[in-house]
């Protein structure tokens, strides 16, 4: 089979190949000004005080939970064995590490159009254990904060973000993965920007940030400010300091070149978006009343990921004939995400509960999948598909 509609593409050009240049020039490849300064440029972008660059989105949630198991805020401290909201569709590193720092995982449905949480799931999926939301905003689409954040008041929980596939979507006016106390991103090469590999975690409370710092690169306080919220004032001889460690962190650190890529995309990811939103245009009004097929609802603006795809009910095919019938188009396809991810054997390792049944998920399990979006015209693919009957 041919690929004509590929699921993810390169927005590189000559300036990133430069970037890289660069680095090589400076001989100086593991972290350093290069990330610090993309750093500074996402913060900006996206309106967080801070923001600190990981070596995957994977390992941005590693840190944004960790981070909240260390904090001495008990506003925002998450102990062992306290419960978080989860929705029932995501990638699995959303869930790892809230499994690994002891967390109790609470499953609840998504909404079978938004692809988001079931709010009124949501609502009633509240216990007395239960101390914090993970929102995962899926292909792109943010999640209904209005509702969630007074979800969150009344029963005093914190929020944080998962948004590695929704960088710039916008709910209200406000940035996607800015809503919470915490939320990250990917730059993996099938996201809205590329710098190989890479993640960031952004946040505007600065004790976070100093435990951010600290937790990627090996626990130690070098790359702390001199005055700082989690050790106080460091010594002024850099050689007390380098190999001091007060937290039991990890080696997530990003590579120079990520970070001078970054800058690069950056300057491209307004019009990278521009493009997507572009071609959800022409897939909604293309879409929006397939005969086969059922399409994401958008909330607030969507940076669109990806376009999903759900098989309608009575529809006589099943998906594995309509997906090799899309082979033979040309489609590259995936399930959306993991699917429903309550089914997974490895939750048998796992804590958690689930909230009533996960019948949406399951609906997206059993008869959903997503093809690609991309900054350039998609107008032939979205035409194709719009021809598409079972």
């Amino acid at each position: 089979m041919t690929i004509r509609y590929p699921l993810a593409t390169s927005s590189w050009d000559n300036n990133e190949l430069q970037a890289i240049q660069r680095v090589i020039a400076s001989d100086q490849y593991s972290m350093g000004n290069e990330v610090k300064l993309f750093e500074t440029q996402f913060a900006a972008w996206v309106g967080s005080k801070f923001a600190v660059m990981a070596n995957s989105g994977s390992s941005a949630n590693l840190l944004m939970t960790a981070a909240l198991r260390y904090t001495k805020n008990s506003n925002y401290r998450l102990e062992i064995g306290d419960e978080i909201i989860v929705p029932a569709v995501s990638w699995s590193t959303t869930y790892y590490p809230l499994h690994q720092y002891g967390l109790r995982l609470r499953f609840v449905d998504i909404d079978l159009e938004t692809l988001n949480y079931d709010l009124d799931a949501l609502h009633g999926a509240i216990t007395e254990h239960t101390k914090a939301i993970i929102c995962v905003n899926l292909l792109g689409n943010p999640n209904d904060f209005a509702v969630i954040k007074d979800i969150a008041s009344k029963h005093d929980l914190v929020i944080i973000e998962d948004n590695c596939e929704s960088m710039g979507a916008t709910f209200e006016g406000r940035q996607a993965g800015t809503h919470g106390l915490l939320g990250t991103f990917s730059t993996f090469f099938s996201h809205h920007i590329s710098t190989m590999e890479g993640g960031v975690v952004v946040t505007d409370d600065e004790e976070l940030y100093h435990i951010l710092l600290a937790l990627r690169a090996h626990g130690w306080t070098r790359n702390l400010p001199d005055h700082n919220l989690l050790t106080g004032q460091k010594s002024a001889d850099p050689f007390e300091e380098s190999f001091r460690f007060v937290l039991p962190g990890y080696n997530l650190r990003p590579l120079e070149m990520s970070g001078a890529i970054g800058q690069e995309q950056l300057k491209k990811l307004p019009s990278l978006i521009a493009g997507r939103r572009e071609n959800a245009k022409k897939w909604q009004a293309a879409l929006g009343d397939h005969p086969v097929f059922t399409i994401q609802k958008e909330i607030g603006d969507s940076s669109w990921f990806g376009f999903s795809l759900i098989i309608r009910n009575g529809v006589d095919a099943t998906r594995s004939e309509v997906l090799t019938r899309l082979s033979n188009l040309g489609f590259e396809t995936r399930p959306i995400v993991s699917g429903n991810f309550t089914k997974n054997p490895v939750l048998q390792l796992m804590d958690y509960s689930i909230h009533q049944s996960m019948k949406n998920a399951e609906i997206l399990d059993r008869n959903g999948f997503f093809i690609g979006n991309h900054h350039y015209d998609l107008t032939e693919s979205i035409n194709v598909m719009s021809e598409f009957t079972a």
